[in-house]
């Protein structure tokens, strides 16, 4: 978490950054292998990835899906994952209110737009502001308290897409029926719109969370807003307009493509914003000016294909749900670290294996885990060079002295933790699973154990969620008993007659 913070306070968005203008919006709002693959030197003759002329464009198509989708369609493991990625992402907020990038975000929304008749509430600290204000507040305290999901390394879909809904739910008094198909038809667009393309948008210098989130934002708040197709048509036209957020400066996140989601979402509700049909697959659409091209050709891939099909966003919408890909990042680092802890600290319970037993530690893990945020520009390497706090052989030490983490900052260090980190290699493959290392344990006797994580360690249910998330208690700004109520209202929320009753239990009493 200490990460975290260092990076978010490095941020002078306060005064003299882009997203005042944003507030425009308030006015207007009344498991997957991962292998390298560099793209082939050929011309962009290739057109396997545009859709045939006859068909309707991509927009087209998430905007029926999104449109005709009613809660009796969504599997049971859709309606459980949407609770638990609810409740991670309110913990998360409860715990960045009160931390420096947390506080500030608030400072500046509610200074700015405190007092407005028709918007929306910031969670904990209760003042009503504009919609946009709101979502950017939210966002960043999501941000800022560390407990994120992840989906395929790079994205945290739910730091964007759980404000939007909360505020689309505030303004329409939607029922937890309708929070929950709005949440999850927004986190499957989104998912599906960045899976193959996550490591080729973040080569061109963007960061793939915020470009892809704000049409997740987006799809989720227009759902349960009860859009038209053509509604939902115009917000992702809308989106590719306002989509954005660079490595080089990092400033801005998801906060930003929360506020500017709110703007998309209040300019079509409107009507007066139509939208090119071929948004997203147009030779000048979004493909082609985040990604390089609209023919499919792949930087980096997940699969290790270095061609996709844009057609493939769209197929067998509603009956495979890419969103039950979407895992917990339970503890407040980054999310290619988690299973470090977890995996290493079975493999010592299973075998009755002490630090003092171990001679040397190694993971072999997939290779874009060690050069992030991308291979075209490495910032943190995970395979070279001497070992430090924060890093994954920091991590893969502390799951065999500790077998386990703190979900919350000011546990002491244990000194073995950075002797044994010396003691660990990370070695780079082609072809493990993304967030499933294999992790191999040498002891001094001569002996080695092995255990290889599978990358699904981490998407557990609702009963499992909670199990962990109450970890955070000590650390919150509300009482543990109205914790629980939040916890008792995510699992009944499709019970609830208004979701928004989540907001008002975050408030401090």
């Amino acid at each position: 978490m200490n990460d975290i913070l260092k990076a978010r306070n490095r941020r002078t968005f306060l005064r003299d950054s882009a997203i005042a203008a944003g507030s425009i919006a308030g006015i207007a709002a009344t498991p997957p292998a991962m292998a390298f693959a560099l793209a082939p030197q050929e011309t962009v003759a290739r057109r396997a990835a545009t859709l045939p002329s006859s068909s309707p464009s991509l927009s087209r198509q998430f905007a029926q899906w999104v449109v005709g989708l009613r809660y009796d369609d969504l599997p049971a493991a859709v309606i459980d994952r949407a609770k638990g990625l609810t409740l991670q992402n309110l913990a998360s907020a409860l715990l960045g209110s009160q931390m420096p990038a947390g506080r500030q975000a608030v400072k500046f929304v509610a200074d700015e737009e405190a007092g407005v008749r028709n918007g929306a509430t910031i969670m904990v600290d209760g003042t009503r502001v504009t919609k946009a204000g709101a979502g950017f507040a939210n966002s960043e305290m999501m941000l800022a308290g560390g407990k994120w999901d992840t989906f395929r390394m790079l994205t945290h879909p739910g730091t964007a897409i759980i404000p939007g809904a909360l505020i689309a739910a505030e303004t329409e008094g939607a029922s937890g029926r309708d929070f929950i198909t709005g949440v999850a038809a927004g986190y499957e667009v989104m998912e599906r719109m960045a899976a193959d393309w996550i490591p080729t948008v973040m080569a061109r210098g963007f960061h793939a969370g915020p470009v892809f989130s704000i049409f997740g934002c987006a799809i989720a708040a227009a759902k349960i807003l009860h859009f038209t197709e053509d509604q939902v048509h115009a917000v992702i036209s809308l989106c590719t307009n306002l989509a954005g957020s660079n490595l080089e400066s990092r400033a801005l996140r998801e906060g930003a493509a929360v506020r500017n989601a709110m703007l998309a979402v209040a300019l079509a509700k409107q009507g007066t914003v139509a939208g090119g049909e071929a948004v997203l697959e147009g030779s000048a659409g979004f493909y082609h000016a985040y990604a390089g091209n609209n023919t499919g050709e792949l930087t980096y891939s997940f699969a290790g294909a270095t061609h996709t099909r844009l057609d493939t966003l769209t197929a067998d919408l509603g009956k495979v749900w890419m969103f039950l890909e979407t895992l917990y990042r339970i503890y407040s680092f980054a999310g290619y670290n988690i299973a470090h802890i977890d995996v290493t600290a079975k493999l010592c319970e299973e075998h009755n294996i002490e630090y003092t037993d171990v001679d040397r530690v190694e993971a072999v893990v997939n290779w874009l885990e060690t050069q992030y945020p991308s291979p075209a520009f490495p910032t943190q390497r995970e395979d070279v060079g001497e070992p430090r706090r924060g890093s994954t052989r920091y991590y893969s030490a502390y799951g065999v002295v500790k077998r386990s983490f703190p979900l919350l900052a000011g546990t002491a260090e244990p000194p073995e933790v950075l002797e044994l980190m010396k003691r660990v290699a990370i070695i780079p493959s082609h072809q493990m699973t993304l967030f499933g290392p294999r992790i191999t344990i040498f002891t001094k006797d001569g002996k080695s154990y092995t255990t290889q994580a599978t990358g699904r360690e981490f998407m557990w249910d609702f009963d499992e969620e909670v199990r962990r998330i109450r970890g955070v208690i000590p650390g919150l700004p509300i009482s543990a008993a109205q914790f629980e109520q939040i916890i008792a209202t995510c699992r009944d929320l499709d019970r609830q007659k208004r979701a928004d009753t989540l907001v008002q239990l975050t408030l401090k009493k």
